[in-house]
């Protein structure tokens, strides 16, 4: 029986030769991870069951990254809660801050989420993994406890659908605004628990910074996964970070799927989503005036150093606008060691952007960049629900990176080449 990526993965995780579309299995995980909002309550349920000790010490991160450095005693009381369990079972990926990132950026430059996994994450955005060919989604705190405790989980295996992306790309053009207009034409529940496959001529000659981009946002489509097969790029990547074993896994050439899309990219522009919601999608080219407040530079989704260095490129011997606060955050501590060896940082400050130190922080509107009542902003961020940023009446815009530099420096959403 013909199968796709994601269920050969599942089958060979679940010991079977194979498993197909609604049947449930169970199967072992590779590597498991929770941050400083979601791993407490794991841990709780992980005690409360009665468990000792973890399945595996080295499969496990803990990453204290949506409310650090920490903003109040609340948060600091939760990262105390992953400091000790993390102490107590001897895990060996705990992040403190100074070596901490955004997890979804942090664990595939270490090397821990691999081609061929099976990963599950107390994050909804670990889905970001299925870029480097894992089977990678999001899971509820108690899920995780429970794979602390027996290194397994169960899934319905979902249905796949495929998206097939041709053509060439338009500069500025990148994985963000291919998954905006993915999202903008299928909608926020368009693949709901289904497999999203990236595949074609573009995603073949995709960076692997803009695959990382596409598979995050799968979720925001209501995917289970959002996954991409293992070429080249992906053996570039992982074969000097890898810290253990990995195997690349493609779909067969006759493997059914739901639905098939099928788009000619070559006149696509720079996508904009507008309030509220990553499915309100429109080309910015057809957006009228829209001034703005803030500008986030950031996050698991656009915070690595290829979208420094696209920001960067923009915003070179510019200002920001007067009255626009414009805030970069790398997504990692080595991404803000890169970015200063490479000058991006004198560029940003140049600019009169402020740069973070790592942290989720305004994505969810948790700190450091919190819009007030009737504020806009642009940000390479994933998500613009209804205060999302801050006050219910602010209002969010989600961008690539060099469409936010632009607006930034034009106080206004704006195409990069009008800048």
């Amino acid at each position: 029986m013909a199968m796709t990526i994601s269920e050969k993965i599942l089958a060979k995780h679940a010991d079977k030769s194979q498993v197909q579309p609604d049947e449930l299995v169970e199967v072992k995980v590779d590597f498991a991870l929770g941050n400083d909002i979601t791993a407490p309550l794991a841990i709780d349920a992980f005690r409360r069951a009665g468990a000792k000790k973890v399945f595996d010490r080295e499969r496990i991160a803990l990453v204290p990254d949506h409310f650090t450095p920490n903003k109040d005693i609340a948060s600091a009381m939760q990262v105390q809660i992953l400091r000790e369990f993390a102490k107590e079972q001897n895990l060996k990926h705990f992040f403190e801050v100074g070596r901490m990132g955004v997890e979804h950026a942090l664990l595939p430059e270490l090397g821990l989420v691999l081609p061929g996994d099976v990963v599950i994450g107390a994050d909804s955005h670990t889905c970001t993994y299925g870029a480097l060919g894992a089977f990678a989604t999001g899971v509820g705190s108690t899920d995780l406890a429970a794979a602390m405790m027996t290194g397994k989980i169960w899934f319905r295996v979902p249905h796949s659908i495929k998206f097939i992306y041709r053509g060439k790309r338009r500069p500025w053009v990148g994985g963000k605004d291919l998954i905006l207009y993915t999202i903008g034409r299928i909608g926020v529940d368009g693949a709901r628990y289904r497999a999203m496959e990236f595949t074609g001529e573009v995603i073949d000659n995709l960076p692997m910074a803009d695959r990382l981009t596409m598979s995050n946002m799968a979720i925001e489509a209501g995917a289970k996964v959002g996954i991409i097969a293992p070429d080249k790029t992906t053996e570039e990547y992982v074969k000097g970070r890898a810290q253990r074993s990995y195997e690349f896994y493609r779909s067969d050439a006759d493997a059914a799927y739901e639905t098939v899309y099928d788009w000619d990219v070559s006149g696509f522009e720079p996508m904009v989503a507008l309030p509220h919601s990553p499915g309100n999608v429109r080309p910015v080219t057809d957006l009228p005036e829209i001034a703005i407040d803030q500008v986030v530079i950031g996050s698991c989704t656009n915070g690595r150093l290829e979208d420094l260095r696209e920001a960067a490129k923009v915003l070179k011997g510019k200002k920001v606008a007067p009255n626009v606060r414009c805030l970069v955050i790398p997504a990692t501590q080595n991404i803000y060691r890169k970015a200063m060896e490479e000058g991006l940082i004198e560029i940003f400050l140049d600019a009169e952007a402020a740069v973070s130190t790592p942290t989720c922080g305004p994505c969810l509107g948790g700190h450091m960049g919190i819009l007030a009542a009737g504020e806009r902003a642009v940000a390479t961020t994933n998500r613009n629900f209804v205060g999302r940023m801050g006050h219910p009446e602010s209002e969010v815009y989600l961008s690539n990176p060099a469409v936010a530099a632009a607006s930034a420096i034009a106080g206004k959403i704006i195409h990069p080449k009008d800048v």
